[in-house]
């Protein structure tokens, strides 16, 4: 086992030396100490755990409060950024997460996103039938990769076709670097704007989409949702409900065109799809850091290897190793798309399980169902080492990614 270091390491990691690895720190960290004491770029420390059961405690158990969004949030009280960030879900805990968490679930019902499925076919023929019309090599990433998200999430919100790019250009503002705070707060600032011009428009026009439902919801007797809190809850719905699932489509057919004997085996199997999405959630990192959102504790917490986390320190999950850890996956750095237990962390668990999982499962297995039907010869047209992540971006994606077929 490798000894402790002396001093916090450096976080987040350099990038891996190629877009289809985990860096290779993350393992070392997982396979030797398994919790290290980490340093950010401002200077505060914080602890990683790698461990799969680590990671599910850190989700799981409320002494680990969700509340450090909020904290570095109070820098920058003044800031409309720093008010979205304190009134996030994400950083929230009971009982004001749950009271909100529970309101948004009656408009975000696993019916209306099912219901969704139809029209999500639609949009992918829509987008490969305009694809295909382009000379090749085109490139998924601008062409079908981000549209068919952004499309969705918008038309489940109710925002209008013709405000979907500058939706795009906003979101990417808010989930890019954390250095950029100009660009960040012009976004926030019109992002708050946009959405409650919009909501004066669903109260005297309301339609079958989510912001009339929620602006129902809040008119309901006894209901304490608030405009603001309608305006938090679509902005974080617009941002991780396309930005993500846009990197994922770009991300996993990299992935399977890095590993044909596994893609030939979904192209030959397509009714697999499902299970093959969930084994590519396992796989491929959601972010940047291999982690999600921090964590802080309020008391002090033991971990499985006897660590002793005191209370007031922060907590980073790395939900990529412990999505590979072999005491829970057996072979866990390779793909399997037939892997059959496979209890991943991808989007979360516990009280703050991702309330667009199942969106996201839909879209990804409708734009896959159809990439391989429509272009079962679909390659890379650079070389794999010409393939770049997203820079000085929160979640990890490609910036582009040529193919043919």
């Amino acid at each position: 086992m490798a000894e402790a270091p002396s001093e916090p390491i450096p976080f987040p990691f350099p990038d891996p030396p190629s877009v289809c690895e985990l860096p290779p720190e993350l393992a070392e960290v997982r396979d030797g100490e398994s919790v290290v004491e980490v340093k950010f770029p401002d200077g505060i420390t914080g602890w990683m755990v790698t461990k799969h059961a680590d990671v599910r405690k850190v989700l799981l158990d409320p002494r680990f409060s969700s509340r450090v969004i909020a904290t570095a949030a109070a820098a920058m009280s003044e800031t409309e950024t720093g008010k979205l960030m304190n009134e996030s879900l994400v950083g929230m805990d009971p009982p004001e997460h749950t009271r909100l968490r529970k309101l948004v679930s009656k408009a975000f019902t696993a019916r209306r996103v099912e219901q969704l499925r139809p029209r999500i076919v639609e949009l992918v023929v829509e987008l490969l039938d305009e694809l295909q019309t382009l000379p090749r090599p085109v490139d998924l990433v601008k062409n079908f990769a981000v549209p068919l998200p952004v499309r969705v999430v918008c038309e489940l919100l109710g925002v209008p076709a013709g405000d979907q790019d500058t939706f795009h250009a906003w979101s990417n503002a808010l989930l890019g670097d954390w250095h950029q705070v100009e660009e960040k707060e012009a976004a926030t600032v019109a992002l708050v704007k946009y959405f409650g011009d919009l909501i004066a428009v669903k109260r005297q026009k309301p339609a079958d989409d989510m912001i009339s439902e929620l602006i129902a919801i809040s008119e309901e007797e006894g209901s304490t949702l608030t405009e603001r809190e309608i305006i938090t809850l679509s902005i974080g719905i617009l941002s991780a409900g396309h930005e993500t699932t846009a990197n994922l489509i770009s991300m996993f057919l990299l992935t399977l065109l890095h590993h044909p004997d596994e893609f030939d085996k979904l192209r030959a199997n397509p009714e697999a799809l499902p299970k093959a999405i969930d084994e590519l959630l396992r796989f491929v990192p959601l972010t940047a850091t291999g982690g999600i959102t921090p964590r802080l504790t309020t008391a002090e917490v033991e971990l499985s290897n006897g660590k002793v986390l005191p209370a007031g320190v922060v907590v980073l999950p790395a939900v990529a190793t412990a999505n590979r850890d072999p005491d829970v996956f057996e072979d866990g750095d390779r793909l399997d798309l037939a892997r059959e237990q496979n209890p991943h962390l991808a989007f979360s668990t516990g009280i703050h399980y991702c309330l667009g999982a199942q969106l996201a499962r839909i879209e990804l297995q409708e734009a896959f169902r159809a990439i391989m039907e429509r272009m079962p010869e679909v390659r890379l047209a650079v070389p794999e080492s010409e393939l770049r992540l997203k820079p000085a971006s929160i979640l990890r994606g490609l910036e582009s990614l040529p193919i043919t077929w």
